[in-house]
């Protein structure tokens, strides 16, 4: 098993950055996809990210493609979302899950591929 625990959030200007960490436990990460994702007030959580055992692939939702960045370091057991040009429709609570299944591309997002393994979430609010 993995613990995951997500770091990074807070209050940002529209068109800001901002850069989440995500921290997990256990001697076996490397083995895990790790994916980013979000629920605003309301809605449903959505798939945001996420990066492959190696970080050799990755893959964004539509809607971040171009402002977000994941990436990965399994020599500290961490992931994280840079995110930048932010926009208030980005305000939400950000998840960082893992799971054993290997994939890539397209396949580490939902429904190929189910996160096992989630965190409590950190919020990020984008202000107008």
């Amino acid at each position: 098993q993995v613990q995951l625990v997500e770091s990074g959030g807070g209050l940002v200007q529209a068109g800001g950055s901002l850069r989440l960490s995500c921290a997990a436990s256990g001697r076996t990460f490397r083995s895990y996809a790790v994916g980013w994702f979000r629920q605003a007030p309301g809605k449903e959580r959505e798939f945001v990210s996420a990066i492959s055992w190696t970080g050799g692939s990755t893959y964004y939702a539509d809607s971040v493609k171009g402002r977000f960045t994941i990436s990965r370091d399994n020599v500290i057991n961490a992931a994280y979302l840079q995110m930048n040009s932010l926009i208030p429709e980005d305000t939400a609570v950000y998840y960082c899950a893992a799971t054993r299944t290997y994939a890539s591309g397209s396949y580490l997002a939902p429904p190929s591929v189910n996160y096992d393994f989630w965190g409590r979430g950190t919020q990020v609010t984008v202000s107008s």
